[in-house]
């Protein structure tokens, strides 16, 4: 039965119950029960379904809802239309036609009802032992009785796990005990094209991050193209207004698995939890927020020609401050800033720029090239340190879209040892050297003659031994001339 269905139900029954409820609350003297329906049968009553619809009732029909009802301790359910004796029965559909329109329906679930039907009066026609073929609406109902309703083709193995699950697994709502105890993360593409400086036009991609349990939009902004210079630029914005949170979930698009994000991630302490493949609904609560930016931001730019990245950037970060964050949520019951401010909070403070971006960098070993103290990034060259110059392999941490200014650091520690910069070799052609820095401390002050202590050793243990020397020594000239 329909919700629709069972409302009207309901509707004619307290109907029903007031046509003759004055009946049951003062029964007539007796002998004048007849008159006192004879009345009511003369009146005119309005529609119990069709407000606009007048409607006059029959004096038997009035004489027998009042004895289905008088002895009743629940009259209007007495008064309820009753439900059929073959409801729930497939009279119209054998169960040997059922079991092949299932088999039909296991193969080719992405077939529209239509299709279904289609094939079934083949089948029908091939065997007609099945029974004979029940109408176009009758394989309709039977099919959404049993939950046989239209899915997409897997194409992958992905979306046919992810189908599978949906399958086998229910799906909840859930939200986060904690403000900042969990964030979302996610791109959207604008619907509309916006206008470069050079007169390109393009759409661009909209990059969020909203707190789940207050539903705060932490930081919005549009970009050109999603990728993970701009998702960085974007994550590390809403660090800076709201805080470190413990844990962002994003879904598995290239920008939110680099190595750049990921390492960010880890070295600030937030865990990165990832929906299944082919899930979005996982990550509902963004793609809800998708439904108003287009619903509302955008049905009030819609006049605006040009529309610009810079002008669109504006007046999405007025709407989401002024009206999204400050607008009461149907399911909060309070604005999302009021819900972030009250917490409870597990937020931690965020530390500055600099760190911010030593922090979304990634981290690999490079081969130092002794003859000039340079090594290669990305095929940029950068000068080294001289007193690094002993060392083969040296850890540096850099981004891949800046490529201005790399850092070296220890590998056991993260500790940064210095800052690194592109060779300027226009720089170098002026002919003047740096200095080179003492990798160790200088040999100076040496005393002459000085031995070092195992050669000393040496010499005293062949001193010691009593055996004859090694070699003669050879005599100058002028020393034999001396002896005649």
């Amino acid at each position: 039965m329909t919700d629709e269905s069972r409302d009207d139900w309901m509707k004619w029954a307290r109907f029903r119950f007031s046509v003759i409820g004055g009946l049951l609350a003062s029964p007539p003297p007796r002998g004048h029960l007849g008159d006192e329906i004879e009345n009511l049968s003369r009146r005119t009553w309005q529609h119990p379904i069709r407000a606009d619809e007048l409607m006059t009732i029959g004096a038997s029909t009035i004489e027998r809802w009042y004895y289905q009802a008088r002895a009743e301790n629940d009259p209007v359910a007495a008064l309820r239309r009753k439900v059929r004796s073959d409801a729930g029965r497939n009279v119209a559909m054998g169960a040997k036609l059922l079991e092949a329109l299932h088999a039909q329906y296991v193969h080719f679930s992405h077939f529209s009802f239509q299709l279904h039907y289609d094939n079934l009066v083949e089948l029908v026609r091939e065997d007609p032992s099945l029974g004979p073929m029940p109408s176009y609406s009758t394989v309709c109902r039977r099919m959404q009785q049993n939950g046989w309703l239209r899915r997409k083709r897997p194409r992958t193995e992905g979306q046919r796990k992810a189908q599978q699950r949906l399958d086998e697994r229910e799906v909840r709502s859930y939200e986060a005990a904690y403000v900042h105890g969990l964030w979302h993360t996610d791109f959207h593409e604008c619907k509309r094209k916006v206008v470069d400086a050079s007169g390109e036009w393009y759409q661009p991609d909209l990059m969020c991050v909203i707190d789940d349990r207050s539903r705060l939009c932490c930081h919005i902004q549009w970009y050109d193209e999603e990728n993970t210079e701009n998702l960085v630029h974007g994550l590390k914005q809403a660090l800076l207004k709201r805080g470190v949170p413990r844990e962002l979930m994003s879904d598995n698009g290239k920008a939110m698995i680099a190595a750049e994000t990921t390492s960010g991630l880890d070295r600030l302490g937030i865990l990165h939890d990832k929906t299944l493949a082919y899930s979005a609904y996982q990550n509902g609560k963004q793609e809800t927020l998708w439904e108003q930016v287009e619903g509302r931001l955008m049905a009030m730019v819609c006049h605006v020609a040009p529309l610009t990245l810079e002008f669109l950037n504006r007046a999405t970060s007025a709407w989401a401050e002024h009206e999204y964050n400050r607008r009461v949520h149907s399911e909060l019951g309070c604005t999302p800033l009021e819900r972030f401010m009250e917490g409870p909070d597990v937020g931690r403070d965020c530390p500055g720029s600099a760190d911010l971006a030593l922090a979304f960098c990634v981290q690999k070993e490079r081969t130092l090239r002794r003859s000039d103290c340079t090594l290669s990034i990305g095929g940029v060259r950068f000068e080294v340190p001289s007193r690094f110059r002993h060392l083969r392999k040296l850890s540096v941490r850099y981004a891949r879209w800046n490529l201005s200014v790399a850092w070296i650091v220890d590998p056991r520690t993260d500790d940064v040892l210095a800052r690194i910069l592109p060779l300027d070799k226009s720089k170098n052609a002026d002919g003047r050297r740096r200095s080179l820095d003492p990798v160790d401390a200088p040999e100076t002050d040496v005393p002459p003659g000085t031995i070092p202590p195992l050669m000393r050793r040496l010499l005293a243990d062949q001193q010691a031994s009593g055996l004859p020397p090694a070699y003669i020594p050879k005599h100058d000239d002028s020393e034999e001339d001396d002896d005649e």
